[in-house]
């Protein structure tokens, strides 16, 4: 990465110091979440995307603010890069009313349609449906959105995937299905689980075209999502993204993570984890030190810390609010 902007075709530009700050804010994020949780101020389940900022802010974050994304149980990262408040998330995370569904949701339900976060899904697979019709919205009238729906290799199995391609296809609409690839579902290898070398080659089925990259290099990442933006803003239909990523944690809170071993998880941690490998080549490049690195780092973290403590003294939905917004309301 040797220019100093990551110039895109959709008109967008990614600063790198801009993108690692990003990518910085998504990890610390997960990280106090998980020692909230650790302390007993969290209830739920929740699920940590640990390892895989490239993607969410790769993808997520060269999108226009009117642009939609459609997120997963793995959420954090895709609804920080979209732009969603992350004192609203952690507010929404410790069930204060405060937070993005009023403390009603939690972790796995976060959304804000003011910057084009549509949601995300507990149910797996269920976002691929549900992308369509947003994209199938835009196009009928011709707002030249397009949708970003971001799905695990897991999803991928599911009939939800090969219906949405399929309506996807046939009427063209303005959707890229985006699939984190972390080699796992829950605790199951990707290669027991399909007998095809890369799940991108799914989308020849339905005539639409499928590319695998590496999920970990931000450039690649938001090079090949902003060609497929571009392409669907023109018409050109949708576009399947297959992201090679890893998550460093378990499946979620309670996984003792004993089907893989600890030499695979020191590969991928050590040797390319996104933000490691983004810090390099700031410094080759000499955009940033170590210094100023690990000071960014540092802020960030007390940033988001100062938010816990001041969420934490907010109001949590009283008895009355469980009866508000279950029904539409009256115009």
């Amino acid at each position: 990465m040797s220019q100093k902007v990551i110039e895109l075709q959709n008109n967008h530009q990614i600063d790198p110091k801009v993108a690692l700050a990003k990518m910085w804010e998504i990890r610390i994020f997960e990280e106090l979440i998980q020692e909230l949780f650790e302390a007993g101020d969290l209830h739920g389940t929740m699920h940590l995307c640990i390892g895989q900022e490239a993607t969410a802010v790769g993808g997520a974050g060269i999108l226009q603010q009117s642009d939609w994304i459609v997120s997963t149980h793995r959420n954090h990262g895709h609804c920080i890069a979209k732009g969603t408040d992350v004192r609203s998330m952690f507010a929404e995370m410790l069930g204060k009313k405060t937070g993005t569904n009023e403390g009603k949701g939690g972790s796995m339900h976060i959304a804000d349609l003011t910057i084009g976060n549509l949601g995300s899904n507990g149910i797996v697979g269920a976002g691929f449906p549900i992308a369509a019709g947003a994209a199938l919205s835009a196009q009928m009238q011709g707002t030249n959105q397009v949708v970003l729906c971001y799905a695990g290799d897991g999803a991928t199995n599911e009939g939800s995937f090969h219906e949405a391609l399929n309506l996807a296809s046939i009427w063209k609409l303005p959707v890229i299905y985006f699939i984190e690839n972390n080699q796992y579902g829950m605790s199951s290898s990707i290669e027991q689980m399909v007998n095809i070398e890369k799940l991108s080659d799914r989308g020849k089925s339905y005539g639409i075209e499928g590319v695998t990259i590496d999920g970990n290099d931000l450039n690649m990442v938001a090079d090949t999502v902003a060609k497929a933006v571009a392409k669907a803003r023109n018409g050109e239909g949708p576009a399947l993204i297959e992201a090679l990523t890893y998550r460093h944690k378990g499946h979620s809170k309670s996984d003792k993570l004993m089907y893989r071993t600890e030499e695979e998880c020191l590969q991928w941690q050590e040797h390319n984890d996104p933000i490691i490998r983004l810090e390099h080549e700031l410094i080759q490049t000499k955009q940033m030190n170590e210094t100023e690195i690990r000071q960014l780092e540092q802020s960030i973290r007390m940033k988001l810390s100062n938010l816990i403590d001041s969420v934490k003294q907010d109001d949590e939905p009283t008895l009355a609010d469980l009866w508000t917004h279950v029904y539409a309301e009256d115009e």
